[in-house]
């Protein structure tokens, strides 16, 4: 037997000293007590899960308090986008809007009040609290008061201030150009030459033209009616004007009619009611003395032949005049079809005043806008007693006192006019 494997013969376990020493060291079983170590450990455990719990619980607050915090953040972000929005118009639509008030509003509040009912800005309130920050930091302030009564065409994308100097009735921007509107011109040349001229828009022309009321004694009472195509046809004087860019249609409009009444006096008013006409009578007979006319001489003649004419409806009802119907169907047809309801056959009910025509007298209303030697001449006719005129092909005029001695002239001097 190999001498690792031999007996010791005080060693009666058979194990080996060596190994038996040191393994005197290692416990494999203990009575020792372990139940209050774990209780102790376990009460250790205990506590870090009601340390944890609490733990989670502040954690759940401060999440809790921070989504609060990001929440109002964002409400306060989002208003604080509209609010600048509404001032600078910047994702704002281009669509324009139409603001119409009929009397002057006083105060910027009441102004922004009106631009939020119709939907044009969503902040009033901040609105009003930047222009009284935006006075108080210029001074100078570009917007204030009167905001002058009007139909306006705006968009948010003109921004606050953009729109407020809008309603001011001043113009957008500072780039002018000069206009000039011939005698004879009718509304419907009138506005198209503005809006050419990127002076304003149509649509408000259109709307000021047919319901602004305006304060000048000469278009105070005038209203719009069903057989007029426009309203203020007659009373947008002609002359050379210079406008803003982009200015508003009823500061526009009022440019005209200020004209007007500064042209026509008050001695012609009163002699208007010398001759028993109104100055809407005076005014009509004036535009077709103006369409008929070749050149002021003319003029006097001519309103002399209609005003004999009217004097006498038994034996002459209509006034024989080509220039009225021509207003119709030659002038403003094309534009009928985006201004008004009615065609021109409707409105040739009462405006034809030929020979053959219903239309007693004068037209339903002027058919153009008269120049100053036109209106003269309405007032101050030649004294004649013709009946009848009419013109070559050289623009010669001729009158007549009764038909047959018109027919006799015609077939002397325009055997070609179909008469």
């Amino acid at each position: 037997m190999p001498d690792g494997l031999k007996n010791d013969e005080n060693n009666e376990s058979g194990i080996n000293p060596a190994a038996s020493d040191y393994q005197q060291n290692d416990i494999y079983f203990s009575d020792r007590d372990y139940s209050k170590a774990v209780k102790r450990e376990n009460g250790k455990t205990a506590g870090r899960i009601k340390k944890l719990k609490g733990k989670n619980g502040t954690v759940t607050s401060t999440y809790l308090f921070f989504i609060i915090v990001i929440a109002v953040s964002m409400i306060i972000s989002i208003y604080a986008v509209f609010c600048l929005n509404d001032i600078f118009g910047i994702t704002k639509s281009q669509s324009s809007v139409t603001v119409n008030y009929t009397e002057q509003i006083d105060n910027t509040s009441d102004a922004i009040d009106v631009l939020a009912d119709y939907g044009l800005i969503r902040c009033k309130n901040f609105c009003k609290l930047y222009v009284k920050l935006a006075r108080a930091v210029v001074g100078d302030y570009d917007v204030s008061p009167p905001f002058e009564a009007g139909v306006y065409y705006l968009n948010g994308k003109m921004g606050l201030e953009g729109m407020l100097i809008n309603m001011m009735g001043n113009p957008e921007t500072s780039e002018t150009v000069k206009i000039t509107f011939l005698e004879g011109y009718t509304t419907a040349d009138i506005i198209n030459k503005l809006v050419e001229n990127e002076v304003c828009d149509k649509a408000a022309l259109l709307s000021v033209i047919e319901s602004t009321d305006f304060s000048y004694s000469l278009v105070s009472g005038l209203t719009s009616k069903e057989t007029v195509p426009y309203r203020l046809e007659g009373y947008l004087f002609p002359n050379t004007y210079n406008f803003y860019v982009g200015q508003s249609a009823s500061s526009v409009i009022e440019t005209f009619l200020q004209e007007t009444e500064k042209e026509i006096t008050q001695e012609d008013r009163n002699r208007a009611k010398e001759l028993g006409y109104s100055m809407q009578e005076i005014i009509t007979i004036a535009s077709i003395v103006q369409a008929e006319a070749g050149s002021d001489e003319q003029m006097p003649t001519i309103a002399a032949v209609i005003e004999n004419r009217l004097k006498d409806t038994t034996n002459y009802p209509s006034l024989g005049c080509q220039s009225t119907s021509d207003y119709i169907t030659k002038k403003i047809a094309s534009s009928l079809s985006s201004t008004s309801a009615h065609t021109a056959d409707y409105y040739l009910q009462y405006y034809n005043t030929n020979s053959t025509s219903n239309v007693v007298g004068l037209p339903e209303g002027p058919i153009c806008n008269p120049g100053k030697a036109a209106i003269q001449a309405a007032l101050y006719p030649a004294d004649i007693n013709d009946y009848f005129f009419f013109h070559d092909s050289n623009g010669n005029l001729y009158t007549a006192k009764n038909n047959s001695e018109f027919k006799s002239k015609v077939q002397k001097y325009a055997p070609y006019l179909s008469y």
